[in-house]
């Protein structure tokens, strides 16, 4: 027994040293700071309108830009919203997926695809801009990644909005180009932003911003329609339907969020005072993380309340709309792996 209380004191004296060395280890296995450079050490093609610093520097290792997720940039905000609601989504469907059959019910694949696309579209978000500083070719690569999972997304809100939420009367008006016009305007809103990205310092401002911003406007004024429809034509008795108050939630999250991503506020206002937080950037992925998630909870309320509706509107063209989707994936991929190839030759030509 004498010998038991040393031996443990000693231990215990040993574990405590240890956990002194714990911020040493941590101060070489992440980037010490400061990490950021300003404008001047940047190409041009970084820059933010009214963001001077808080840059990154280029051509590090790939462990030093994955590390920088918990430095602070001018990034830093941006990469950490949509990763942890990609967290958050990832354990939503986890928990739906006890409760919904996405194998054997073929009406929960459109379910699925918005599952599979919101997470994706914010994975791919959340890479770009992590990694996106490692040098101005990989700059170019993420954001056109970036852009193929926001189409994809787009398309499946377009297809889950179409699926369940739809109204029949408003389902017969539209039925005969609503999917095919989600398909092609997802994909002209990828080529319209990689276009837009890859010239983006040699078009006007405004005509740089109708080629993105034009395409992705048509896209929500479309899918969003079956919602504003429903919203609009809603009966009395309806309104407690507690779907309706999450469509109406993403709609002004989304409108929102659209402000924010098209105008420089509020670091126009502020100039030198948002480098690191308070960008309209920062706010626009907050609001579209909203959007996606208030998006998701009320089709998933629509998905077991309008089952009546839904199955006789439909009845067994899942696999239509899930070949549009494989569709829409092979041309948004196609397009940014073409921009890629003519990033790769411009900068080429740049470096002789």
């Amino acid at each position: 027994m004498a010998t038991i209380v040393p031996e443990k004191l000693t231990r215990l004296f040993i574990n405590v040293q240890q956990l002194w060395q714990v911020p040493r280890l941590l101060e070489t296995a992440f980037p010490s700071p400061p990490c950021t450079v300003g404008t001047s050490d940047v190409p041009k093609v970084f820059w933010k309108p009214y963001i001077h610093a808080g840059y990154r520097p280029l051509n590090r290792t790939w462990k030093y830009y994955f590390l920088t997720l918990f430095q602070q940039h001018n990034e830093a905000v941006n990469v950490w919203t949509h990763l942890v609601a990609a967290l958050i989504l990832l354990l939503r469907f986890q928990k739906l997926s006890q409760t919904v059959d996405f194998v054997s019910d073929p009406h929960a694949r459109p379910l699925l695809i918005i599952a599979i696309a919101s997470i994706t579209y914010l994975t791919f978000s959340t890479l770009a801009h992590l990694l996106q500083a490692k040098s101005e070719f990989w700059h170019y690569s993420f954001f056109f990644m970036d852009y193929v999972g926001v189409a994809i997304y787009q398309y499946s809100s377009a297809l889950v909005h179409y699926y369940y939420a739809i109204e029949p009367d408003w389902h017969a008006r539209i039925m005969g180009f609503y999917m095919p016009g989600a398909v092609l305007l997802a994909w002209l809103s990828c080529a319209g932003s990689c276009y837009a990205k890859y010239r983006y310092h040699q078009l006007p401002r405004h005509l740089s911003r109708l080629c993105q911003e034009m395409p992705l406007g048509l896209a929500y004024a479309l899918d969003i329609s079956p919602v504003i429809h429903r919203l609009y034509t809603a009966q009395p008795s309806e309104q407690a339907d507690p779907a309706l108050l999450y469509h109406k939630c993403q709609v002004l999250f989304f409108l929102i969020g659209a402000f924010f991503f098209s105008y420089p506020y509020p670091e126009k206002w502020f100039p030198g005072k948002c480098h690191f937080f308070g960008q309209g950037h920062q706010i626009f992925h907050v609001f579209l993380v909203l959007c996606t998630l208030a998006q998701v909870q009320a089709v998933a309320l629509d998905y077991e309340s309008r089952r009546e509706i839904y199955t006789s509107l439909h009845g067994d063209q899942t696999h239509n709309f899930s070949a549009l989707c494989f569709l829409t994936i092979a041309c948004c991929l196609l397009t940014a792996a073409y921009m890629t190839s003519k990033v790769k030759c411009k900068l080429n030509c740049k470096g002789e």
